[in-house]
């Protein structure tokens, strides 16, 4: 059946009762909701506390590519976007709001296979799906809202007390990242240019890139151990760093021999892999500062590798790339950057 058969509002019907069916009452965010789906915006009871939204459009042929993509991995992806942001600043998400632009012809089962990727990614993180809009359009558009708030604190000292910003580094800082970086990217140009590796890289590159996990926990393990700056690296390393560093008004020195690459990738892709992890984009990994106590203290108990690559220096926002001999290294390419001409996802 295509969605030109069941209609805008039957659509509607059905995606709504996909949500309620998946609703855990256990929840504290279906708890305090009091309209979900079907009203003409959501509404539910909040605490004196510090709202957080965020929200990202998934442009077909732009952001992604429905040759490479299965549509149940394409919901998976498009809300965990948004849910890294939220990881981001060390918050708790809620709620998610999801629009969706089809073409006339779309299957219902893909669409269906779409919101079961985006239900299964929010129940793992107790979001409600409560929201949203459909319309017609030439190509797949997804955007999609989440709000979430900040874990309270009894008596915040400033506003920024119970959250990380991009602006929170400070002189002196190590930089430091989760898990490994380039792996996404990697596995990108495996799927586009149908690269042949082995079993385990394959499954490997192909999760990395598909089936990006916010991290959640981490960014809130940060903030419980004083990290003040972090940022979710979407649009690669060093784009990504340039933004807490303008924010923070300060610049950056990083090691690239310490920048943490997947084996697969290296194996894979040889001299190419430390471009793709310093500017591939798309890893959804942290990256944050904090004193050298801080983050070894963070090292013993977080759930995922941390890698210390760099330091916050100066005062000028310049990002500077060294090797462990201290020679400059020139990075081959910058990263992905909105309405850059001839530039593809």
């Amino acid at each position: 059946m295509k969605v030109s058969e069941l209609g805008e509002f039957g659509l509607i019907d059905l995606l709504a009762e996909m949500a309620y069916q998946a609703q855990d009452k256990e929840i504290p965010a279906w708890q305090q909701l009091i309209i979900g789906i079907g009203d003409d915006a959501a509404a539910w009871h909040s605490k004196s506390l510090t709202q957080l939204v965020t929200v990202d459009s998934f442009i077909q042929d732009v952001h992604f590519s429905l040759d490479i993509t299965p549509w149940k991995e394409l919901g998976w992806k498009a809300l965990a976007i948004n849910l890294s942001d939220i990881a981001a600043m060390g918050g708790v998400p809620q709620y998610a709001v999801i629009s969706l632009a089809l073409p006339n012809d779309t299957e219902v089962d893909s669409v269906t296979s779409l919101y079961q990727g985006m239900i299964e990614l929010a129940q793992q993180f107790g979001v409600a799906i409560v929201g949203g809009d459909t319309s017609r359009a030439p190509q797949v558009v997804i955007n999609i809202t989440v709000l979430g708030s900040a874990r309270s604190q009894s008596s915040p000292r400033s506003q920024y007390e119970n959250i990380l910003t991009r602006s929170g580094a400070r002189a002196g800082d190590k930089i430091a990242v989760t898990g490994y970086l380039g792996a996404a990217s990697a596995g990108w140009e495996m799927l586009t240019r149908k690269l042949q590796f082995d079993a385990e890289a394959t499954a490997h590159l192909k999760q990395a890139f598909l089936h990006p996990y916010p991290r959640i926990a981490e960014g809130q393990l940060f903030l419980d151990h004083g990290v003040k700056a972090a940022i979710d690296i979407s649009d690669g390393l060093a784009s990504d760093l340039k933004h807490i560093c303008q924010s923070s008004q300060l610049g950056a020195r990083i090691d690239v021999d310490c920048v943490p690459i997947h084996p697969d990738v290296r194996a894979n892709f040889g001299g190419r892999a430390l471009e793709l992890a310093l500017s591939g984009g798309e890893d959804y990994e942290l990256l944050f500062t904090g004193s050298a106590e801080i983050i070894d203290r963070i090292k013993m108990i977080a759930p995922c590798p941390i890698t210390v690559i760099g330091e916050i220096v100066g005062k000028e926002s310049k990002i500077t790339l060294v090797d462990h001999q201290g020679n400059p290294f020139k990075l081959p390419r910058q990263g992905w950057e909105h309405f850059t001409k001839g530039q593809t996802s």
